[in-house]
């Protein structure tokens, strides 16, 4: 072929591509794996545990980084849900009244519950972005994705730790005697944890492939924030409602844990739901494995553009 005035050029016909039926023979006969493989679930266990000290090391650095530019730094986080108490009492406790049914000490019943919450609700928050926020990590290192929901989670246990503290002191100060059942707070906090990490590794996986869930899953969380008995006594207000609206309410996962822990804390709380301890274990249980099973999944697909 020679262009107009010009010297003659050759060209080469374009290269047909290979059958994709044939792609994968392909790859086998001259010894090509994928760069990203998904292992088993037993050797992915595996995986996670020998990268435990990466994924503390790298929870204390999140938290470290999470206040970096604030003044008071963590005692933000004491400092919030201390002033949502404040609000709530003032919303629910004296302009509606809704004090009844909470055992006389509002102010502790609503601490417990707006602390308890707050844990649930940042370990679903933060686990939904960790993903998806940290690709240039996923794309640089090896290591389980799964860590990255487990670092988010154990982020909010760190912070939960420190907030019990002030919990405690609300629930002293206002006259709550202690007892042996301020023992019972360890295994239901140990629950609502698995809980916890549970769903921030399914949300990890849902909001690794859907950006847009971040615009909805404030709106689900403050909504589920108003199902769990925060501010009010599910037992009273569902007290003349259809049994199946009381049944639902009172077996929401966020009411179970809420409802462990002010019976744990509260010597004037009333008496447990029934089944209370086994629907912790159960949804605990649920949790913990549809999240992981859900994170596993896509093990060799995080990153992709």
């Amino acid at each position: 072929m020679t262009p107009a005035g010009g010297t003659p050029t050759l060209t080469t016909p374009p290269r047909p591509a290979p059958p994709a039926g044939t792609l994968a023979e392909l790859a086998r006969r001259h010894g090509l794996t994928p760069a990203v493989r998904r292992p088993t679930p037993a050797e992915y266990a595996r995986q996670l545990w020998q990268r435990r000290h990466f994924t503390v090391a790298y929870a204390r650095a999140r938290l470290t980084a999470l206040y970096a530019t604030a003044r008071l730094g963590q005692v933000w986080h004491l400092l919030t849900p201390l002033f949502n108490v404040g609000v709530y009492w003032l919303v629910f406790g004296v302009l509606l009244d809704k004090k009844a049914g909470t055992g006389g000490n509002y102010i502790a019943f609503l601490s417990v519950g707006v602390f308890v919450f707050t844990y649930s609700r940042e370990s679903i928050a933060t686990g939904t972005w960790s993903i998806s926020n940290r690709l240039e990590l996923i794309r640089a290192v090896r290591f389980p994705r799964a860590c990255l929901p487990i670092a988010a989670t154990l982020v909010q246990l760190q912070q939960l730790v420190l907030s019990m503290g002030i919990v405690v002191a609300i629930v002293l100060a206002t006259g709550e005697p202690f007892t042996w059942r301020w023992l019972l707070l360890i295994p239901a906090l140990t629950a609502q944890t698995l809980f916890n990490l549970g769903c921030a590794m399914l949300m990890a996986r849902v909001g690794a492939r859907n950006h847009d869930i971040g615009e909805l899953v404030p709106f689900l969380l403050r909504t589920w924030m108003y199902t769990c008995g925060v501010f009010y006594s599910i037992a009273k207000v569902t007290a003349h409602a259809p049994h199946l609206v009381r049944l639902c309410l009172e077996a929401n996962p966020g009411a179970v844990y809420i409802e462990l822990a002010r019976h744990a804390l509260l010597g004037s709380y009333g008496r447990l739901t029934p089944h209370a301890w086994p629907l912790a274990a159960g949804w605990a249980l649920l949790a913990l494995v549809a999240g992981a099973a859900a994170c596993w999944q896509a093990e060799d697909r995080y990153g992709r553009g």
